[in-house]
């Protein structure tokens, strides 16, 4: 009587070897976003195409991406195929090197829905990545993750998609990394204005300036060791400072506020013009 060995579950191997991470430019996080915000409203998430390139190493390079419309419900999910396929072909005549390494959606980790859009990319392009961004801050920031999928079978059968989270990285200058660094940790109501956007730099400027003043009084009195690395920044950056007495500053300052306030209050009178004329063509179109 032969004896029967246990049935192992096991991934399964594909043709071309999977990517080991992933690089991901800012201007894909901030389109994200911005998609996010722009949301109908009746949709939970949004989703997307990735565009970029798989480099020598196996990293994949993401350097654009695009909305792709879409509706989901507990066991179905429908993607505008024809929309994606256009904006496609229109990225390819902008920059034909871009190609299709993946998609993204909005929300925390991979929902039930994820592995019907991941299985409709795979047939886009060899295993496609899936970089996800909780845009609501779910554990009380942005955290941003991605994945690629095995697929998980018992012998010959397909059993279902297992999703791997793979390093990334994101690649940003200094000016974006500040950027990011507030979308990631903050959730606000609303955006603020120019004035309070000021105040709150004011502030937080404020509070730097006593914290240098602190430090300084306290090398002076010998209560903490001098280095020379922070005494040489903060001479450069009061060097760096025009020379201004106080009325020539609030002259200056002033003078800005009020060239602002001009350029608003031009715009709120042009945006009015053109209401009232398109009411006007309206009205005349009608009679």
């Amino acid at each position: 009587m032969a004896s029967s060995s246990p049935a192992l579950l096991f991934p399964s191997t594909s043709s071309s070897s999977s990517p080991s991470s992933a690089r991901v430019e800012a201007v894909v996080l901030f389109n994200i976003c911005d998609s996010y915000v722009r949301r109908p409203d009746q949709a939970d998430r949004v989703i997307g195409t990735l565009l970029g390139s798989l480099l020598p190493d196996g990293t994949v390079h993401v350097r654009n991406s695009y909305v792709v419309p879409h509706s989901e419900s507990a066991d179905q999910v429908a993607i505008d195929i024809e929309y994606h396929h256009n904006m496609y072909a229109s990225h390819q005549k902008v920059n034909p090197k871009e190609v299709i390494v993946g998609w993204f959606s909005t929300g925390f980790g991979v929902s039930g829905g994820s592995t019907l859009i991941h299985d409709f990319y795979s047939r886009e392009v060899q295993n496609p990545i899936h970089l996800t961004v909780d845009t609501g801050f779910t554990r009380g920031e942005a955290s941003i993750k991605a994945y690629i999928s095995s697929n998980l079978s018992l012998g010959d059968r397909h059993l279902a998609a297992q999703f791997q989270e793979i390093p990334l990285d994101l690649k940003m200058i200094e000016a974006e990394k500040a950027g990011f660094e507030i979308l990631k940790s903050t959730m606000v109501e609303k955006l603020p204005n120019d004035l309070e956007g000021m105040e709150s730099s004011m502030e937080k400027l404020y509070i730097l300036i006593d914290e240098i003043y602190k430090y300084v009084d306290d090398v002076v009195e010998g209560r903490v060791a001098a280095d020379n690395k922070i005494g040489r920044f903060i001479s450069e950056s009061v060097a760096s400072m025009p020379k201004l007495s106080p009325a020539a500053f609030d002259k200056l300052f002033n003078d800005k506020i009020q060239d602002n306030l001009a350029l608003v209050y031009l715009s709120s009178i042009t945006r009015t013009q053109i209401t009232i004329a398109e009411k006007l063509n309206t009205a005349a179109q009608i009679l």
